[in-house]
Parts: C-alpha cells; sequence; structure tokens
C-alpha cells in the first residue's frame, strides 16, 4: 500500500519532540489504601495514558509513522474510551493512504455529521499539548500560595486557559509540582454567580469531604470531591449555586470536552482516583484561576510581607487585650457566619477576657491571596494563648482598602 508522509497538522506539534520530556518529570501519587475499593483501584494510570498520546505525537512530529501506529493501536486498546486517542489513531490509519492535514481529518459527510464532536476533540488536543509544551518554571510555585502550614500537605492549582490541574506537594522545602491532570470546567467558562449558570467559579477553595463512589451515579465517575463554593468571598458579592465538585467520568468516557461541565472540574477517572488517593479534606486548598502566574519562592515571601505587617499587628492588638485597637482591625461590612460586628463584638470582648493580656501565638499559619477586583488574604492558623497548650482554629478573610488591610470575616474551623 502506498504510503503517504504525514503533515504536520497543527502547530502545537512544532518543537515537541524536544520540549516534551518535561512531561515526565510527573511522579506518581501516594498508592492505593488498603480500604479503596475494587472499583477505585481497578482503574488503569491516566496519567500514563497521557504520557502514551504525548509520545505518539513525538513520534508522529518526527514522521515516525510506523512506530506511532503501533503505540496507539496499544493505547486504544488499553483504553477504548479514550475518544482523542482513538482519533489519533483513525488519523495514522489515513495517512498510509493520503494527506492528513488536522485533527480528525475525516471525508465528508463524517465530517459534517461529526463536527460538534471533532471540534471538541480538536480542542482537548491543542490544549493537552499547551499545557505540556508550556511547563511551569521549575521550581515556582502558583502566586496565591504565599503561605502554607505543615498541616496544608498538599495544594491544588487549577488554570483554566490551559485546562490543567497542578498538584503540589509542601514538602520541608517548600511546595513541589509532583503531576498535573488534563481537566474540563463549565460549558460557559469561568466567574461563576448563580445557580444553574454552567461556570465554574474563580477563587481560592478548600476540599470539604471526599464522597463514597458506591453513593454516587455512574455520571461521576470513582468519586467527588466537594469545595467550599461559595466561599465567604463569593456571599459578600452575592453568588449563589452550589454542589461544585472535582468529579470523574462515566465508565463509557474517558475524558470531556474542556468546556463541558455544569460548572464541576472534571477529571480522567484515573487521575481523580490519583487525586483521592493524595489528597486531604478541609486542609487542601483549591486556587481555581483563568491563569496561574508561577512566582519564586522568594517573590511569594517578598510580596506576603506587607499583609504580615498587618497581621503581626494585630496579633499584638488582641496580646494587649486593648478592645478598641483590636476592633480597629475589623471592616465595617464585617460579617461572620450571619453576625455582623456589632452582633459579633460581645464574643470577640468575651476572647480578650479569657486571653488576660497574654500573649497570643498563631500557630500552622497559612496565608492564601486571591486578586480581582479587590485584594484578598484567606488566612487560617491556631490561635494559642501563652499558658496555654491548644487552642481554636480559626480563618479570616482580609480585604486591602486602600494602604490598609481589614477583617470582614472571622470564624472557627475546629
Amino acid at each position: 500500500m502506498k504510503r503517504y508522509f504525514l503533515i504536520l497538522f497543527f502547530p502545537a506539534l512544532v518543537g515537541l519532540a524536544m520540549s516534551a520530556n518535561a512531561a515526565a518529570h510527573k511522579k506518581p501519587v501516594a498508592k492505593a489504601k488498603p480500604g479503596a475499593s475494587a472499583r477505585q483501584q481497578a482503574v488503569p494510570n491516566a496519567d500514563l495514558a497521557e504520557a502514551r498520546l504525548l509520545t505518539i505525537y513525538q513520534l508522529m512530529a518526527k514522521a515516525q509513522t510506523s512506530e506511532a501506529m503501533t503505540k496507539a493501536e496499544q493505547l486504544v486498546k488499553d483504553h477504548p474510551h479514550f475518544q482523542l486517542a482513538q482519533l489519533v489513531y483513525g488519523d495514522l490509519l489515513a495517512a498510509r493512504t493520503r494527506p492528513v492535514r488536522m485533527v480528525g481529518d475525516v471525508p465528508e459527510p463524517l465530517r459534517s455529521t461529526g463536527a460538534p464532536v471533532l471540534s471538541e476533540l480538536r480542542d482537548e488536543s491543542q490544549m493537552r499539548l499547551k499545557a505540556l509544551r508550556e511547563r511551569p518554571p521549575a521550581g515556582a510555585l502558583p502566586s496565591q500560595f504565599l503561605a502554607l502550614s505543615a498541616r496544608n500537605k498538599h495544594a491544588i492549582a487549577i488554570d483554566a486557559s490551559r485546562s490543567r490541574l497542578y498538584l503540589l506537594e509542601n514538602r520541608p522545602t517548600g511546595l513541589t509540582l509532583i503531576a498535573d491532570y488534563y481537566v474540563s470546567i463549565g460549558k460557559s467558562g469561568l466567574s461563576k454567580n448563580a445557580e444553574g449558570d454552567l461556570r465554574t467559579p474563580m477563587g481560592v477553595y478548600f476540599i470539604t469531604s471526599n464522597l463514597d463512589p458506591k453513593s454516587l451515579k455512574d455520571f461521576y465517575g470513582s468519586g467527588a470531591l466537594p469545595i467550599n463554593y461559595p466561599n465567604v468571598l463569593d456571599s459578600a458579592r452575592g453568588k449563589t449555586g452550589g454542589g461544585i465538585w472535582l468529579h470523574g467520568t462515566p465508565p463509557s468516557q474517558f475524558s470531556r470536552a474542556p468546556l463541558a461541565t455544569d460548572g464541576c472540574v472534571v477529571l480522567a477517572n484515573p487521575d481523580l482516583m490519583a487525586l483521592i488517593r493524595t489528597v486531604e479534606v478541609r486542609t487542601t486548598p483549591v486556587v481555581i484561576s483563568q491563569s496561574l502566574k508561577w512566582v519564586t519562592p522568594n517573590t511569594a515571601r517578598s510580596e506576603s510581607k506587607p499583609f504580615e505587617a498587618a497581621l503581626t499587628a494585630w496579633q499584638n492588638a488582641k496580646s494587649s487585650g486593648n478592645m478598641n485597637q483590636v476592633l480597629s482591625f475589623y471592616s465595617p461590612s464585617f460579617n461572620s457566619n450571619g453576625k455582623t460586628l456589632t452582633q459579633w463584638t460581645p464574643s470577640l470582648r468575651s476572647e480578650l477576657n479569657k486571653v488576660q493580656g497574654r500573649a497570643i501565638q498563631l500557630k500552622d499559619l497559612s496565608m492564601l491571596r486571591w486578586t480581582d477586583t479587590a485584594d484578598t488574604m484567606v488566612v487560617t492558623f491556631g490561635e494559642v494563648a501563652d499558658g496555654t497548650r491548644t487552642g481554636p482554629t480559626k480563618r479570616q478573610y482580609w480585604v486591602r482598602q486602600g494602604s490598609d488591610w481589614k477583617i470582614f470575616y472571622e470564624g472557627i474551623i475546629g
């Protein structure tokens, strides 16, 4: 059979052969826990599936179509519901008899009848390649993570512009990127405002629970990790809706188009299981952004200093027991679980009376920054007075007003 040279059908392949090895940095995460269900443990490693697809792309970029064909055939056997892999395999088969100029270069009438699906698969291909070519700088971290305590063992950052979820481990040396995964978000994109708007929220969130897959419909795949949307800032802005989860795909579907959900963040089931085996409920922060800004640890520390000064001033004021001085750090729009500042002030006065002028220590401090139309800090710490061994775990939301930082929420979370 006459063979035609496979045309490079999208620019993202150019240079991929040289840069793709960066994807190999992704390391296996924790092994399945003994209590994991058979359904959970039986799911193959999608991290490997994507790496295999990338290898096929590399071989195509080098015009090594025979080897690419062999690997693609095996990939679709191992993952028969991986539609993008099936499409690439079909293109390789077609390239034996004619030039292939784009992903899914199928003949008419399939091109017309399958146009919506083909468009989605092309978008998925472009997003996977974009994320794999445009790697975060070595040693960098998302700018929102100014400081994490040792209790925050992992952190998640989602970059919608790359349809990518980045999993970071909090090591003694700092945050380290250990894996990243392709994800789908809301059909209408980001910036959720209301129930049913088909958008994924943007902001700083925390994983609130790990839902048993046995309690879920097949639609949600191998499990679900809900996040705390709407958070305090969302509620203050009047945003509504709920039920935003990180979840998997139905058994018949490997992955979804980049914009395909009702607002949740959806991963391939094996990728979701990697998260479930790794992250912890309540302590794992989740940042969802249109585009992540990666900075050096030194830059993050430098950017946190002005706020740290304000936090330390609040700490000193509370240690002094001066009620008026402490109140000066709270915004007039303060709200704590439905209580205004006036209604909440007696609780603050009671706390000061218990402290009786003893110094306050902030243990296990974490600081997360969110900047859009306002500059917000989400601060979590254990508040321990001198002479005591333990104290409540608190979360505060601060907003910058001009050159000052003010607290607009404070609550006990543990």
